[in-house]
């Protein structure tokens, strides 16, 4: 990468649930963490994981709590990798970034748009539809509303993605598509309108919107030996690729799975504190072609961080660095998870490494 932001080495077994089977994996602190969330994002107002340390390098892990120890283990490589420095070398010092909006109601989605373009300069808007619990008119209602906020704060060029998360059935996706697509002005692009690739497939050649795979590869039982073809089937059901480094076991593994693909990439991140997020940066830095604007826009979402200062984006950019952890925020941090759940992910840390030492999460 090109450059850090560091912070005071945290004190070795300060706060940490070291076991035998961690230091033996080379980890010599696992801190379990809650950061709290401005606003409720994916059913959830605060966000926990685990910061891993080897030498004088962290890693975030950071699998959301629904996911199975085999998912978990995979994102567990990924964590393994930051915290052990193992990141390819650069090609830019800067990536361009897209803004969120979560599952809100219109009259909170004004002012989240107009902060993104006057204040942090994004002028690409992602926003999550086909949330669990709400009806389509709330996705008609939201698009408008980000559309009409680009519109009134000077950015008419804005562009417009939707992140359906595999939410709609095929019959479902090519109705509603139609009517976000008039409503956005022209959609960007939609992500992951349907669970399967299959189904991506049969939709790609049934609506002129742009299509981006991200659980498709993301989820896929393997990603590498076993399932030869996943490369061939994502061309076939996508013109875009949704790349997650810590969630596809890494930098290295993601960057090679954009190499086999030959899509054009967005790098997105995982709801990450501005720490893990250094790993998103640091494959969307590594990528042969500059990616698309990259789903780095969760620090705004964050109450709390683990860094000292969060990760934003200025003038619709971030820089390609390496961001550490500040010893007072993550205190803080472990403090505010409390023990019960600190053991549950301590446990569930155990599990996710034995999983890697035989090979599950590939």
């Amino acid at each position: 990468m090109t450059g850090t932001i560091a912070a005071e080495r945290t004190p070795v077994g300060s706060r940490t649930g070291m076991t035998p089977q961690l230091a033996r994996a080379g980890i010599e602190d696992a801190v379990a963490f809650a950061l709290p969330l401005t606003r409720r994002f994916r059913g959830t107002e605060l966000r926990e994981g685990v910061l891993l340390r080897i030498g004088d390098r962290w890693g975030e892990w950071t699998p959301f709590p629904e996911y199975d120890d085999a998912t978990a283990a995979r994102w567990l490589v990924g964590a393994l990798e930051a915290a052990r420095g193992e990141w390819p070398a650069a090609r830019r010092d800067h990536v361009e970034v897209n803004a969120i909006v979560p599952a809100l109601a219109p009259e909170s989605v004004t002012e989240l748009v107009t902060d993104a373009v006057t204040v942090d300069g994004c002028t690409t808007i992602k926003v999550k539809v086909g949330e669990r619990g709400q009806a389509f008119d709330s996705d008609v209602a939201r698009v408008s509303a980000v559309r009409a906020a680009l519109d009134d704060c000077g950015a008419a060029d804005g562009r417009i993605r939707i992140d359906v998360n595999g939410a709609w059935t095929l019959e479902q996706a090519i109705e509603r598509l139609a009517v976000l697509d008039d409503l956005a002005g022209g959609l960007e692009y939609a992500e992951q309108p349907c669970a399967t690739l299959e189904e991506m497939t049969s939709l790609r050649s049934r609506t002129h919107v742009r299509l981006a795979v991200d659980e498709g590869v993301r989820l896929a039982p393997r990603l590498a030996g076993g399932d030869g073809d996943l490369a061939e089937r994502v061309r076939a059901a996508a013109d875009v690729l949704i790349l997650k480094a810590i969630p596809l076991g890494g930098v290295s593994r993601a960057l090679a799975i954009a190499l086999a693909v030959g899509l054009p990439v967005t790098v997105s991140g995982a709801l990450d504190s501005s720490v893990g997020l250094s790993a998103g940066l640091a494959l969307a830095g590594a990528l042969p072609d500059p990616p698309l604007a990259c789903g780095f826009g969760t620090g705004r979402l964050l109450a709390a961080d683990l860094a000292g200062q969060t990760a934003v984006p200025v003038d619709g950019r971030l820089s390609v660095v390496r961001h550490e952890p500040d010893p007072d925020s993550l205190r803080a941090a472990h403090q505010r998870i409390g023990a019960e759940r600190a053991r549950w992910w301590l446990e569930r840390l155990q599990r996710s490494l034995a999983s890697t030492s035989t090979g599950d999460h590939s």
